[in-house]
């Protein structure tokens, strides 16, 4: 069994970690220890989820807690960079909420600090590892939509401003270090990124397209936000070999129809609809080209062949984490992989800036 210490008890940590726990737990895979929040009431709601955990507000219990093996990192974006090299100086494996840090050379030097001490980093988001990507992955390896070629994607909205249950302070998301691409669009990324390996180039347009924010939310009902982050973006990738990714990433469309993802081969296409998006074994249409004289092509909806328990794209990453743990799995979740997206966005909202579009350096 391993024990878990859990660092942020926000929303996503209530939203989604703590229900994807609940299995693990019952399966005798996972012992929740320690939970720590700076707020002590969330610190305390979260202990009493996982009898016999301690609830605490500051970072040094965790690190100084006796027989831990591993952490959640669930702190806001801003934080995750310093959290994180933490808690592997305190000997554990870390589990990171996206982005791995704010920077390519912070992402880099968490990278080499993990090895050097020779603890697992992995980092979200989890799509990957979902069940229908584990199987969509295979599909297109063994050829069953022929190359792919280009990839097609959209994560779009007004933000969680205007998501009216979501339960946190929405204002980080409109700020430096935040926006659309490192809260929603950079779901899409690793899964272009995973199924066409590492981008070349990329080029962008982006900006503020809506500067003052109503927040929604019942606490902070009727506030302002004022948005200091671009919150649309236009984002082309390039990978070489005329294959290429179109990706829209906005906190500045009030509702859409396009699907979240698509993915188009000489001998086939995916996609994916928006309103299944987040279900891990939601349907996938596919349609297989018929290039034959007389022949015919048409959709065919989808699903993964066995259900997984983790319906939702966050809850499948923990057990993939613990499976690493036991030796039962490879890395699929790198901070490698996270790093090299987090360079995709960080170079995309300099590319909107210069006008003019830039080399990639990372790989995974």
């Amino acid at each position: 069994m391993i024990r878990l210490g859990v660092v942020g008890c926000g929303d996503v940590a209530f939203r989604t970690y703590f229900p994807g726990l609940k299995p693990l737990l019952e399966n005798g895979e996972v012992q929740v220890v320690i939970c720590i929040d700076p707020i002590a009431e969330r610190a305390e709601r979260a202990v009493a989820l996982f009898p016999g955990a301690k609830a605490a507000t500051s970072l040094d219990e965790v690190v100084s807690f006796p027989d831990l093996d591993a952490a959640l990192n669930l702190t806001p974006a801003p934080f995750h960079r310093d959290t994180t090299a933490a808690l592997l100086g305190g000997g554990l494996h870390v589990f990171s909420e996206k982005p791995l840090a704010a920077t390519v050379n912070e992402g880099q030097e968490l990278i080499a600090y993990a090895a050097s001490v020779q603890k697992t980093l992995m980092c979200a988001p989890a799509i990957l590892v979902t069940n229908r990507f584990r199987w969509l992955t295979k599909l297109v390896r063994d050829g069953e939509i022929g190359q792919p070629k280009l990839a097609l994607a959209q994560i779009a909205g007004m933000g969680p401003a205007a998501w009216r249950d979501y339960t946190g302070d929405p204002r980080v998301f409109y700020g430096p270090g935040v926006g659309p691409m490192i809260d929603t669009g950079v779901y899409v990324l690793h899964a272009i990124t995973g199924m066409l390996g590492p981008a070349k180039r990329v080029q962008a347009m982006g900006g503020i397209a809506i500067p003052k924010r109503t927040i929604l939310i019942d606490r902070y009902q009727g506030e302002e936000i004022t948005v200091t982050t671009n919150d649309q973006m236009l984002i082309q990738l390039d990978f070489g070999d005329t294959t290429f990714a179109q990706v829209v990433s906005s906190f500045a469309i009030p509702g859409s129809r396009a699907p979240a993802f698509e993915l188009h081969g000489t001998g086939g296409s995916l996609s994916i609809g928006m309103g299944t998006w987040y279900n891990t074994n939601g349907t996938t249409d596919i349609l297989k080209f018929d290039p034959s004289i007389g022949g015919g092509s048409g959709w065919e909806s989808r699903t993964p062949p066995e259900a997984s328990p983790f319906d939702k794209i966050v809850a499948a990453g923990v057990p993939h984490f613990l499976a690493v743990l036991r030796g039962e799995e490879t890395p699929i979740l790198t901070a490698e992989h996270a790093l090299h997206v987090l360079e995709i966005m960080l170079k995309a909202t300099e590319s909107a800036a210069a006008g003019t579009s830039l080399d990639l350096t990372t790989a995974f």
